[in-house]
């Protein structure tokens, strides 16, 4: 017992100690050189065991799937230590709810080549994550390596993976999935069958649904028939085989899949469209003669269960038949409706916004910021007008809260002017508009360069006694350090001193990048002195877009000498980086030796990170020329050795397979020579 409560003690102090060097200065990080540091100076290697670092994971680490990842992999790197099925069950565990799924792939790979089992658990909640992020076909690799696992994978998983491929498209996938599901008796859902025959039957395959239908009552799968019904109906009706939806509506009742009024609507709806009159009358006669009234709890279920699986166009769907038959319906399911659809058919989210509007139910808040996002994103702003004027019309904005959703999204469409409006109708209400609610406004009239309607709103806004916060002064700090009147943005940041409100790294970045465009450097010195002083931490992040800001106007030197003027607390590699990158681009190499120098005399602590963070610049670089040539030159002036091993051996391999992408290359007399030249330096670096 005392030994089992050692080992949970130690995974504890081990956790502790990997949070803990992961947080740097107090901001969360993923896993770095600094945890790998710190786990070397405590000496935990001495004592790590595959059972240890199981525990740890699991369950301490479950929430930081990278420090989860980057505690396996530093493990798998000491000497002796050999994972086991236990180690990668934890890690596994971490990841299967994340989307990092080229960690899993390889894990998976690893453990099938070490011969470990992966518990179906695993596998369910693995497949679960491919299908949640709309990687259906993914999934289904995975479940066709253990489909006879179906039954341990769970009927929920294996029905979302049945609906996902349906809804895509993969029917041959699809089918393939039910197959197994009934060979191995795995429950058939509503929503997942539902979806599947659904696509099934807009092929127009009427035998192969009937087929279908007979397979699942023989498993005796728990499914509301009433509401497959609709599904295969309105599938046969969308492929054009109305007259074998009329067929299968008597089919479905014989086989005592009860369908309901809503399934006799699809079809006689469909009847009505092409004019049939003869054939819309039978259908509606046999639904008042034989048709049973749908539940609208049966239908709420489904439609919130496809649109939590984010099947939203099926879901959409089911609506407008709910809504086209004029059926009843929940208003959260019309809410759930308007906010989900409105991401990827914005009509028809207005159409459910009107039939709930219609009936004098409203949408929640909520909703109504989903719905004006959505309609700002796909740029209907004359329905997001029109949606605002009838819910104002209706007396819908009873609050600050409510206006200021108005607001905000007609600030965002780009329609100040008629935000301003509802500020005073709010005032006019006998309603307060809080900071918030200046802010919008504010931003929107920066945006569009509107600065005397901005400071009038400013002047405005504190005569009516709503004090500015951090965002106000931020909004305009940036704006007049834009459009080079630094003078009047220093007299906001001073006049923010003077209320209390404390500046962040936004302030005095905007601030910084005013002065150095305006080349008032020594108060820039200063204002960056004074963030210093207010906060450390904050400091090194300021300090990085200045760099940027200096070298952006050529202040080369007066970057180097702030950098070589700092302590270790506050100048970090990065710093370094952005201005030795800056001196690569504008080919100032004597500064950069020199600079150099400096920090291999004064700080050769960081030089190793300094010279990580050029090569791993490469890859970003739109130019990577230049930053070939000036690694070249400082190499061959400092012979670092930190340009060698492995980081080596990656250019060569970069440089051989760009040299056969080159060599398929045809060059004409107007092709430039850029790339042959960039090879040469690739091998030159190698």
């Amino acid at each position: 017992m005392r030994g089992g409560a050692a080992a949970f003690d130690l995974a504890i102090g081990l956790s502790k100690a990997v949070i803990s060097a992961s947080n740097k200065k107090g901001r969360q990080c993923l896993w770095g050189s600094q945890v790998e540091e710190t786990l070397h100076r405590l000496g935990w290697r001495q004592c790590l065991t595959p059972s240890l670092v199981a525990n740890v994971i699991d369950p301490f680490l479950l929430a930081h799937h990278s420090l989860a990842l980057g505690f396996f992999n530093w493990a798998s790197q000491q000497p002796g230590f050999a994972h086991t099925p236990f180690t990668f069950h934890s890690l596994l565990k971490s990841l299967s709810h994340t989307n990092h799924f080229t960690a899993i792939h390889s894990l998976l790979k690893q453990a099938k080549a070490l011969n470990f089992p992966i518990h179906p658990s695993l596998w369910s909640s693995i497949i679960a994550s491919h299908v949640a992020h709309n990687r259906a076909r993914q999934a289904f690799s995975l479940f066709g390596s253990f489909a006879p696992l179906c039954a341990e994978i769970g009927g929920p998983t294996c029905n979302s993976l049945l609906a996902a491929l349906a809804s895509d498209g993969c029917l041959e996938s699809a089918c393939q999935v039910f197959d197994e599901m009934n060979k191995r008796g795995v429950g058939f859902s509503t929503l997942g069958f539902g979806v599947f025959v659904w696509r099934v039957c807009r092929e127009g395959d009427l035998e192969r649904v009937v087929s279908l239908m007979g397979e699942v009552r023989e498993c005796g799968s728990e499914i509301n028939g009433s509401v497959v019904a609709v599904l295969i109906v309105h599938g046969l009706c969308r492929a054009s085989k109305v007259s074998e939806a009329s067929w299968m509506l008597d089919e479905l009742r014989s086989r005592g899949w009860k369908p309901d009024f809503m399934a006799y609507w699809v079809v006689a709806a469909v009847f009505r469209s092409m004019g049939n009159v003869a054939d819309e009358v039978k259908v509606l006669k046999m639904k008042r003669k034989l048709g049973v009234a749908p539940r609208s709890s049966d239908y709420r279920d489904l439609i919130l269960g496809l649109l939590s699986e984010r099947r939203i166009c099926e879901g959409k769907e089911v609506g407008e038949v709910i809504v086209g038959g004029n059926f009843p319906v929940e208003d959260d399911v019309l809410n759930a409706l308007i906010g989900s659809v409105s991401s990827v058919d914005p009509g028809a989210a207005i159409m459910f916004f009107n039939f709930m509007v219609e009936k004098q139910r409203f949408p929640t808040i909520l909703t109504i910021s989903d719905l004006s996002r959505n309609l700002c994103r796909h740029g209907k702003v004359d329905e997001l007008l029109e949606v605002f004027h009838v819910l104002d019309s209706q007396n819908y904005f009873k609050d600050v809260e409510g206006f200021n959703v108005m607001v905000s999204f007609l600030c965002k469409a780009g329609k100040v002017r008629e935000g301003y409006t509802v500020l005073q109708e709010m005032k006019k209400k006998g309603f307060r508009p809080n900071v918030s609610s200046y802010n919008y406004i504010m931003e929107a009239c920066c945006k569009e360069d509107l600065l005397r309607p901005a400071r009038k709103l400013w002047d405005e806004m504190f005569s009516s006694g709503c004090c500015g916060n951090l965002k106000t002064y931020n909004i305009l700090i940036q704006k007049f350090s834009e459009v080079g009147q630094a003078e009047e943005a220093q007299m906001l940041f001073y006049h923010m001193l003077d209320k209390g409100v404390e500046p962040d790294v936004r302030s005095y970045s905007f601030l910084l990048e005013g002065l150095c465009q305006e080349d008032k450097l020594e108060a820039a010195f200063e204002l960056y002195n004074k963030s210093v002083k207010q906060d450390i931490i904050h400091a090194v992040d300021i300090l990085k877009s200045f760099i940027l800001s200096l070298c952006r106007k050529g202040h080369f030197m007066a970057a180097s000498k702030l950098l070589c003027s700092l302590n270790h607390d506050i100048g970090c590699a990065e710093s370094h980086v952005i201005l030795l990158k800056s001196l690569s681009d504008a080919q100032e190499i004597l500064i950069a030796i020199e600079h150099l120098k400096w920090v291999q005399e004064k700080s050769p602590s960081i030089l190793q990170d300094i010279c990580t963070g050029l090569l791993d610049s490469l890859s970003s670089a739109t130019r990577p020329e230049p930053m070939l040539q000036f690694l070249q030159r400082i190499q061959n002036v400092f012979d670092f050795p930190y340009f060698e091993g492995s980081r080596r051996q990656m250019y060569i391999d970069i440089f051989l397979e760009f040299k056969l992408i080159i060599a398929r290359i045809k060059p004409s007399k107007h092709s430039s020579n850029v790339p042959f030249q960039l090879a040469a330096h690739m091998v030159v670096l190698g």
